[in-house]
């Protein structure tokens, strides 16, 4: 029964075959079987493993930018978000390496910004609704200026402004705000994709 479904519970195969779950546990082990759990991976489109070696690539022939270069992005948490992966396993002689693919910003209730600039943590920032190009570019011109003024001028005119891939960061306006930035304070944006 286990190899044909490797995730069932014990609960479950001691329902089905008509015996205690103790007994299920004791055969299992028995058959030198144990219970591993899954590991959460984030999500990844077909072209981001690429775009990450690039950016590698990229901060590695220039050491130099890592403490200029301002790395954000958003989490999102939700009420049914939170997953007991206690109750997710695979029974295997060895361990499989399963893992169990998440999804992100698909449904969320509340929305995180945050940054890091060197050793410094910028934010965080709870948006109200949910991230657009316009809220995202309300945030740019608002309040992102307030979360920056503890960063020295000479920092903040030689720093890298490096989004993810997250489509609200490439909406129309938000591409003319930020070159228009660049231009007036040499904000410089490293798209990630």
């Amino acid at each position: 029964m286990v190899q044909r479904s490797p995730r069932l519970s014990t609960r479950r195969i001691a329902s089905r075959i008509g015996v205690s779950r103790m007994q299920v546990w004791r055969t299992l082990h028995d058959e030198d079987l144990h219970p591993y759990h899954d590991h959460r991976v984030q999500h990844l489109e077909p072209g981001d493993p690429a775009q990450r070696m690039d950016l590698c690539h990229w901060i590695t022939a220039h050491p130099e930018l890592l403490s200029v270069i301002l790395f954000i992005d958003e989490a999102s948490f939700t009420r049914d978000g939170i997953n007991n992966s206690r109750n997710s396993h695979t029974w295997s002689h060895d361990n499989p390496h399963e893992t169990s693919v998440t999804k992100f910003q698909k449904r969320f209730s509340v929305n995180v910004w945050c940054g890091l600039l060197d050793n410094n943590l910028i934010g965080t920032f709870v948006f109200d609704n949910n991230l657009t190009g316009n809220t995202y570019e309300v945030f740019l011109r608002n309040e992102l200026p307030g979360l920056l003024e503890d960063i020295p001028l000479m920092i903040r005119s030689q720093t890298y402004f490096q989004h993810d891939g997250d489509p609200p960061h490439y909406t129309r306006h938000v591409r003319e705000y930020l070159t228009f930035k660049r231009l007036k304070t040499n904000i410089v944006v490293v798209p990630h994709r």
